[in-house]
């Protein structure tokens, strides 16, 4: 076979002193080359073994702190994500329109007991929540939620006053103006818990009496 002309042969020679070059670099760098090739498998590795992110759950909570007798609207709300074991129980998922039974602070769960309605009996087979007028809307604002209050019924016409019902728990004090709307009857609407004995009474007294109270010492 013939020799390279001399210009090939120029060409060869570059090319083996290019690759010498190159190979001599990456002798050179070689330890720099393992350990970031290294890297790039452990942080592979590391990525496929972590662990996928916690479940949550999102809830509604007020949004700001709010007075008992709210009618919740869409701005008093918003929602938080929570792990699964700290969801409260009985989260109202659209509590827009309800009434608070009692003050919520800003980032408390509304729950169903913490709404005007049956829920606030819950766990009480004993009781039902039931609404009573009372006729001074001043005097309603004496009231707070929790007090246990005896209710006095008085007969204007027959001149008589009868406790019919004792120790009765407030469960929530609505706004009347709000959460019940214009109404041509004077004084302030209460929930109370009743025993199954004081309905018939108190139902028969607010229709037929003046009902007030005093605070129970029972």
């Amino acid at each position: 076979m013939d020799s390279p002309s001399g210009p090939a042969r120029d060409l060869q020679t570059r090319v083996r002193h290019a690759v010498r070059g190159l190979r001599r670099a990456v002798l050179r760098r070689r330890r720099l080359l393992a350990a970031l090739l290294t890297a790039v498998a452990v942080a592979a590795g590391l990525h496929a073994v972590a662990a996928p992110p916690e479940p949550t759950i999102r809830i509604v909570v007020a949004a700001h702190d709010l007075p008992a007798g709210a009618v919740l609207a869409s701005s008093d709300l918003t929602a938080v994500a929570l792990a699964p074991d700290t969801v409260p129980r009985s989260v109202v998922d659209d509590p827009v329109g309800r009434i608070l039974a009692g003050p919520v602070r800003a980032g408390e769960a509304v729950t169903d007991v913490r709404l005007v309605g049956p829920d606030l009996v819950s766990g009480r087979s004993d009781l039902v929540a039931a609404p009573v007028r009372l006729p001074d809307a001043a005097m309603v604002d004496l009231l707070r939620v929790g007090d246990r209050i005896d209710l006095v019924a008085t007969d204007p016409q027959r001149g008589t006053t009868e406790v019919v019902a004792v120790a009765v728990p407030v469960l929530a004090l609505p706004e009347t103006s709000e959460s019940i709307g214009a109404s041509a009857l004077p004084g302030s609407l209460v929930v109370v818990g009743l025993g199954a004995g004081d309905v018939e009474p108190v139902s028969g007294a607010s229709v037929r009496s003046v009902v007030t109270f005093t605070w129970s010492s029972r």
